[in-house]
Formats: C-alpha cells, structure tokens, sequence
C-alpha cells in the first residue's frame, strides 16, 4: 500500500500539520542497523510530482529488501520541506536544487547536507497563443516563477529561445522589466509561486507565455503541443536531491540515497516520462 500523506497547506498550517501527524523526533536512528526484518523508517517530505512517485516506486519495490521503509509525505510548496527538516518532523527531504538550497541556507542558515542529483525537470515554456518563438509579439505578457533560483532558470529559457538577450545570473525581472537591451520587445514580465504559475497560465487568457517547473507540468497534464521552448538536460546543474540535517546521514538515509540512484530507479524515470519531462541525472 502507498504510504503517503498529502499536503496542500503551506506555511505555519503545514508546519502545524506534520507535526500533528506525527512525534516532532526523527524516525530514523542514527545507531540502528537495516534488517529487512524489522526496517527502519523514514520521513521525507517530497514534491507531488514526480519526487513523491519516485519515492513511492523504491517503497514498493526496493526498499523493503534494504530493511527501510518510507514514510513519503508529500507537500506541494517549497518552503515548508526546508522548514520541516529542520524543525525535525522530516528525516529528509526530495524536491530542491542545489542553488535553491544555496539560497536557501544563505537566507535561514540551515545546516543540511544532500546526495548528487537525482533527475532534473526542465523548465519550459507553453503558450497558447504562439507556436514558435519567433511568433511572440512585442509586449506580450509572461509569467515566471518567483522564486530567484527559478526565476533565472526560466529567464535563461526566453534567452536560449531568442525572446530576452545578455541575461546576468543576478537578474530578476524588475532589472530586466525596462531594459530594452535584454528585452528587446518589452514584453511584460510578470512572476507568482511556482505553483500558482501553472494555476494563472491555464486560467487566465491575458498570459501570452508561461514558464512553468517540470513537476507542475506533470501535475497538471498540460498539452505538449503548447510547448514553445525547453531548457537543455544536457549537464544541467539543476538536478534535484535527497536532504538531510548535516551529521545526521543514518545508515537508512544512506541506503535511500543509494536507491535512488540504482538502475531500478533510472529505468523507472525513463519509462514513465517518456515525454523528457523528467530526466536522469545520474
């Protein structure tokens, strides 16, 4: 059986909600050993799509002989996995970058550690209205994502599909607004939380380009052919992880980050996003 636990509450409400879910200590003891007769537990905090698949495929097909045993709780912002794992309600977390987390730690000092990238999802950009790039009309409107890490990923695929010049990895889009240079056909730049972008992009007409994360992309089914560019897989630097607390990788988190490394897990990937929508990073 599946075990997760779905979130769609952010902020203190989430927070509040794992730890009601459960105790406040970690699961996973640093000093125990994996038999698959008595597995170890672990509670980690992972992105619907397709972290929390990937997660669930190893909890019901690999973990069990590796005398682990997942505790997948799904959350669908990009806060309250940082906050949680910290707090201590989450063993480990699946869902970030490691320039997101570089952010991330610079902003809230957390003390975590991570394993390599694990898959990437690329950053695309769909619209309704246009079928090439070279179709966007001068002043069209389009939503980023905005988060900074983000926000420059999807920035760089409007640069690599000809529709913003010479952006710097500090941009955002209150430089690149009003900078005819680097938008030459002044198109309004505007961003949201990632997970509103989709939500705006399917709802509301005046959004001429979205550029929209992988696993929301996923999530919400959109329709391949409203693909207008994608960011490269080809050593992208923007492969997600597992995380956890630095000092606190168990022999149970180890052994999850080396499954989910495994050819099981690369052979799981590509034959379930046949669409590229989710890559191997690994």
């Amino acid at each position: 059986m599946r075990k997760k636990l779905a979130l769609a509450i952010t902020g203190i409400a989430t927070a509040f909600a794992l730890t009601a879910c459960g105790s406040s200590d970690p699961s996973a003891d640093a000093t125990a050993t994996l038999d698959p007769a008595n597995p170890v537990t672990i509670k980690v905090g992972a992105s619907p799509v397709p972290q929390s698949d990937i997660l669930n495929y190893i909890d019901e097909n690999l973990a069990k002989d590796a005398g682990i045993d997942l505790d997948v709780v799904e959350i669908d912002d990009y806060v309250t996995p940082n906050t949680s794992l910290n707090e201590g309600t989450l063993d480990a977390n699946y869902f970030q970058t490691e320039a997101y987390l570089k952010t991330e730690t610079e902003e809230k000092g957390y003390k975590f550690a991570h394993g390599a990238g694990i898959h990437v999802e690329p950053m695309t950009a769909f619209s309704k209205t246009f079928k090439d790039p070279k179709d966007v009309a001068e002043g069209t409107t389009v939503l980023l994502n905005n988060d900074p890490v983000n926000q420059i990923r999807g920035m760089r695929v409007l640069e690599a599909a000809g529709l913003l010049k010479n952006i710097a990895d500090d941009d955002s889009i209150l430089t690149v607004q009003d900078d005819k240079e680097k938008n030459p056909l002044s198109l309004k730049l505007k961003d949201a939380n990632a997970e509103q972008v989709v939500q705006y992009y399917k709802s509301d007409d005046s959004i001429g380009v979205a550029v929209i994360n992988g696993n929301f992309i996923v999530q919400a089914k959109l329709n391949k052919d409203e693909i207008l560019a994608q960011e490269s897989g080809d050593n992208n630097p923007n492969a997600n992880f597992l995380t956890w607390r630095e000092g606190e990788e168990t022999p149970a988190i180890k052994k999850l980050d080396e499954l989910l490394h495994s050819d099981e897990v690369r052979a799981y990937i590509e034959k379930t996003w046949t669409d590229g929508s989710v890559i191997p990073a690994f």
